[in-house]
């Protein structure tokens, strides 16, 4: 059992807000509330909050299938789209966290999209999808988008192994506000999950020492629920019985003999009623403080009574909606409790999706109506979809992702939420029945706030080591508003020690030309921007010949920290037979899918592999040359000396201590540079001239030279001259051995989805399509509308239809729909 520990956390903002006209002192130094406000201001600015929701075509797949993502990228405050990060990471990461496939994706203001080949070399299993950007990695992985998907590899055996005769549960108990106090009643909420992270419906009792029974309870909804308990001296034991008549016995978190209490409840439809309990003798007030994601919404005094109680009344329309984070500090403002409460959304993005027909024959033609409706004016009802459209079966659950539940909810909580979408379900009136209620409060009361901890923000406060600047320190990833950044160290490879102001040097050879230059800082780390940088490509990073000793070491720029998700443990395939078994009808539905997969690949496979290239400017990094050559145009010579002499007045070759170097004039002053100018070849920086004069220009299409100064960065080169070869590929040049050279994956180029047109021609064709359209990048018009068309194939059943969707203001929404494709239409 992982007993509850306290995790306090506030928006400093609050407290700015502390009583107006008080002063806050923290330790030896008394700070001013303006101060403090000025102070949350600069904190707010160092710790933009991100969120990345990612929709999935589907979330159980086989090897030799697709995996198709739109991901959503908003602010975490306002769930606004955002236009700061260029770049988002998402990974497939197996049960031992180990990274087993990996892409970089584009992001605009309207999010990013991309896809995911499962090869046949992964094991079957349940594997953690997560995507996050660069800033994100500043933060803890727990913040990052992250999804369970089931694979499995039908030319693998499961090896499944059997289940354990004794329960393999996760007990926690949860005391209402953080802690059981000696005397004063408490509710404790409780969660058992099994060894899959589901919910475990339980039943069980309270017992003291003496083995009496003080209380007895029962889960409400996903193994979770409460109790109510006045705890007094001594030891306590919960005995919790499952559905099988297993039993287990664990113990309540520990009893404080002083401290504080908090209970949440409704007074009324509009207000909460926060009671705050306390058996600390000196205790003359407490304050209260709520904040939604990190907007302020209350913030009060009360003092104790002579019952040693204190009663807030909030007016729920002051909390925003979505999670709330109240928390209870002391006189002597130190954080004593803490409650999480969970307020609907009152906008939410209303999809209805009307088909022409509710049963189809194979290929044919679906006609989708897609509207988006209920919002205040026309420029609301435009909004970005995504859509995925598949055949249902008994093999996973239909589920591909809702971003409803997931930025209102799971985004801002701890662990693994079982079904979020529950939690947000409501009638056709948008009333709530009290079951949905009452689960949702046992879930805020198990799960943890997510976004900040009391100690990260004030921990440092009155010690000249502000938040700020700890903030600051933190920052060690920048956010990628230009496009990829490559980073780097440059070390002395002696002593392992980093080695600052050393100029390096990045290329990836082929067209266009393009050149980035990084000065090494005190820690060593370089740092190369790369805009429009798609595609698997070589990158060659060097130093100057003077430097070339240094090593230098390129970083991976996928995270290396691991969020506290844990996948269901299983040897040789990640699964266990309390969450996957095959019957016989599923096995028949697997050997189907398999088969119409395989299917699909043969016939289709040259046809569905379409990209579509992004439009990036073609021009070398240098613009407009100021000569080019192309040298088919002139007679040509054995030797690169004779070229450059005979007909290349831009370039003046000269011999110095026995060996070459290559120099441009200085045009506007009609002089030579008296240092020799950069040379490229392919766009790869080369310092051996000898190898120059050497490499066959048979070999080389076309010279560009620039004959002025020309900045890069924070290099300075005193003109340039590019030698580009027919097909860029540096043919055969023999690069300098103590260059680094790696393959580098860029931005992932954009797949087009495949949907076939039938016709006679094709009729004679096989279409085992499973997945029928996916689009994600479907907009609306400004009324709110959009058609789409799609054909069935030839398989029969049951077919989902899943729509995410999300405004430019930040409403979201989700809906779903099921058809039927038979052989027989009535």
């Amino acid at each position: 059992m992982r007993q509850n520990n306290l995790l306090l956390t506030v928006h400093i903002l609050a407290i700015g807000l502390l009583i107006t006209s008080h002063f806050t002192v923290l330790g030896q130094q008394t700070v001013s509330v303006n101060s403090l406000v000025q102070l949350f201001d600069q904190y707010r600015r160092q710790a933009l909050t991100e969120k990345l929701f990612v929709h999935t075509d589907q979330s159980f797949y086989l090897t030799g299938e697709t995996m198709w993502f739109k991901a959503y990228y908003v602010d975490g405050t306002f769930h606004r789209s955002l236009d700061l990060s260029k770049v988002a990471y998402v990974e497939l990461l197996d049960k031992d966290q180990k990274s087993v496939l990996q892409t970089k994706i584009a992001l605009t203001s309207g999010g990013g999209s991309g896809n995911l080949f499962l090869p046949a070399s992964l094991n079957a299993g349940t594997y953690l999808m997560r995507a996050y950007t660069n800033w994100m990695k500043n933060f803890s992985a727990d913040f990052f988008f992250e999804k369970t998907i089931t694979i499995v590899n039908p030319f693998k055996p499961l090896n499944l192994p059997l289940l354990k005769e004794t329960p393999d549960y996760d007990v926690q108990f949860f005391p209402e506000g953080g802690q059981l106090v000696r005397g004063l009643s408490g509710r404790i909420a409780f969660k058992v999950v099994d060894a899959s992270g589901r919910g475990v419906a339980v039943r069980g009792a309270v017992l003291n020492g003496q083995n009496d029974t003080l209380t007895t309870f029962k889960a409400h909804k996903f193994g979770m629920g409460t109790f109510t308990l006045t705890p007094s001296e001594g030891a306590y034991r919960v005995l919790l019985i499952d559905g099988k008549g297993r039993q287990l016995s664990q113990p309540l978190p520990a009893i404080q003999a002083q401290g504080y209490t908090m209970h949440v409840e409704d007074a009324t439809a509009e207000q909460l009623k926060v009671t705050v309990a306390t058996k600390a003798a000196t205790a003359s007030g407490v304050y209260l403080f709520a904040h939604t994601r990190q907007d302020i919404k209350v913030a009060e005094q009360k003092s104790i009574g002579n019952d040693q109680t204190a009663i807030f009344l909030v007016n729920k329309k002051q909390l925003g909606d979505g999670i709330s984070h109240l928390t209870v500090f002391n006189e002597q403002q130190q954080p004593v409790c803490e409650r999480l409460y969970f307020k609907r959304p009152a906008r939410q993005l209303a999809l209805a999706l009307k088909p022409n027909q509710s049963q189809f024959s194979p290929r044919t033609t679906v006609k989708l109506d897609v509207a988006v409706n209920g919002l205040s004016t026309p420029k609301t009802n435009s909004a970005a979809l995504s859509m995925a459209v598949y055949r249902v079966d008994s093999l996973g659950a239909v589920d591909s992702g809702n971003i409803l539940s997931y930025l209102w909810m799971t985004s801002d909580l701890s662990g693994a939420i079982e079904s979020p979408e529950y939690y947000l379900q409501s009638d056709s009136g948008g009333r709530v029945n009290a079951e949905v209620e009452q689960a949702t409060d046992n879930l805020m009361m198990t799960h943890g706030w997510r976004r900040f901890r009391w100690d990260e923000v004030l921990s440092s406060a009155g010690t000249g080591n502000s938040p700020v600047n700890s903030q600051k320190r933190r920052n060690a990833f920048i956010a990628e508003h230009n496009g990829l950044i490559v980073e780097g160290t440059v070390t002395d490879p002696a002593t392992g020690a980093p080695v600052p102001e050393i100029m390096t040097l990045l290329s990836a050879p082929g067209k266009p030309v393009r050149l980035y230059a990084s000065r090494s800082d005190k820690a060593g780390k370089i740092r190369f921007e790369m805009p429009d940088f798609y595609g698997a490509r070589s990158v060659i990073v060097q130093t100057n010949p003077e430097d070339s000793l240094y090593r230098v070491t390129i970083n991976s720029p996928f995270s290396e920290s691991l969020s506290s998700t844990r996948l269901p443990d299983c040897k040789g395939c990640g699964l266990s037979t309390a969450e996957f078994s095959l019957e016989e009808s599923q096995a028949d539905q697997l050997l189907d899918r398999s088969v119409s997969m395989q299917v699909q690949s043969s016939f289709s496979g040259s046809v569905a592999n379409k990209y579509r290239y992004p439009v990036v400017d073609s021009t070398a990094f240098y613009g407009k040359p100021t000569e080019t050559y192309m040298l088919d145009t002139y007679t040509r010579f054995p030797r690169m000396e004779e070229v450059l002499r005979e007909y290349v007045p831009g370039v003046m070759p000269r011999k110095r201590q026995g060996h070459f170097r290559l120099f441009v004039p200085n045009s506007p002053y009609s002089t030579l540079f008296d240092s020799p100018s950069l040379v490229l070849l392919d766009g790869v920086p080369i310092f051996d001239m000898d190898k120059i004069i050497e490499f066959s220009p048979l070999k080389v299409k076309q010279l560009d030279v620039i004959t002025n100064q020309y900045f890069i960065g924070p290099a300075l080169f005193t003109g340039v001259i590019s030698f580009m070869t027919y097909k860029g590929d540096l043919a055969g040049f023999p690069l300098d051995s103590r260059l680094v050279k790696l393959e580098y994956d860029g931005l992932q180029v954009q797949r087009e989805f495949y949907v076939p047109r039938h016709s006679a021609a094709t009729s004679r064709l096989p279409d085992a399509r499973t997945l029928l359209y996916w689009n994600a990048d479907l907009k609306t018009d400004a009324q709110g509308k959009v058609q789409v068309e799609f054909p069935t194939s030839d398989q029969l059943g049951t077919f989902v239809i899943d729509v995410n969707g999300l405004t430019p203001d930040g409403v979201s929404g989700s809906q779903r729909m099921l058809f039927e494709v038979k052989s027989t239409v009535k």
